[in-house]
């Protein structure tokens, strides 16, 4: 004979009793009703703070069954006094792997524009890179794409991603990587003139990027326009020393540069 419990609820049909889980700093969960995913970053009474991979900030209240960890529901509660630190993150927002040596490059590659393309994209996602084994190279423009991509000859086992600048319809840049048709190469860009643009202004404490008339060296019209020293390169070391994690960069540019790593390690 089956027992009921004092509630008259048969057993076999109460409901799975959802695990709580300790709100703590660095935990990724997903909020269903909005869709929105995001490290912890605060706990506070009744609600958490996240702050997804772009650096935006949401407010949850936590209840009960509220969350998603890993495709389960669970309910946060505020983690007890002395809990475990928060694990160390890499520049790109990716949890460290403490001790982790450099994977052999692949065959793939990713292709940037410029040495200063490549040195961004080094200091933010460098850690990443070198666990998966992906080796940057820049190209000094991209007037010539479709033939560097023919001579790489990307393949399924070397598969090749390129950052272009500037990737907006209708421009030179645009029709070029309209050119490149291999399924096993990927170009992306982001809207920005150059790679400067895509560190945001608040990083530098400059209110916004200046508008350079048509004709004249970007760059050098930007130090102008900034009161900076009409030396490009040291603009850019000041500009490079802004930066301190993705953060401090565009979403424009984080997307397509989280693209093209699982386009190259796929």
């Amino acid at each position: 004979m089956r027992q009921y419990s004092a509630d008259l609820t048969p057993p076999w049909k109460k409901p799975t009793p959802v695990p709580e889980v300790a709100a703590e700093p660095g935990l990724v969960v997903e909020e269903p009703g909005t869709g929105f995913c995001g490290a912890v970053i605060r706990c506070e009474a009744g609600t958490v703070t996240l702050e997804d991979r772009f650096g935006k900030h949401r407010v949850f209240p936590m209840e009960p069954g509220g969350f998603l960890l890993e495709g389960r529901v669970v309910t946060l509660v505020r983690p007890s006094p002395g809990g475990p630190a928060r694990p160390a993150r890499t520049a790109s927002g990716s949890v460290a792997v403490p001790g982790a040596r450099a994977r052999v490059a692949r065959a793939g590659r990713i292709y940037v524009e410029g040495r200063h393309d490549a040195e961004l994209v080094e200091k933010v996602w460098g850690d990443d890179l070198r666990i998966e084994g992906v080796v940057v190279e820049y190209l000094e423009g991209v007037d010539d794409l479709p033939s560097i991509v023919d001579s790489f000859a990307p393949g399924p086992d070397a598969r090749l991603g390129v950052l272009v600048d500037h990737l907006v319809p209708g421009s030179k840049e645009w029709h070029i990587a309209q050119s490149v048709t291999s399924d096993h190469a990927l170009v992306v860009g982001h809207p920005y003139i150059d790679i400067w643009e895509a560190v945001k202004p608040s990083s530098l404490g400059i209110g916004s990027w200046p508008r350079v008339p048509r004709g004249q060296d970007w760059k050098t019209g930007v130090c102008r326009a900034l009161g900076w020293p009409e030396n490009t390169g040291a603009a850019w070391q000041r500009i490079l020393s802004g930066v301190r994690s993705y953060k401090d960069l565009e979403p424009e540019l984080l997307g397509r540069v989280e693209e093209l790593i699982d386009f190259v390690t796929a």
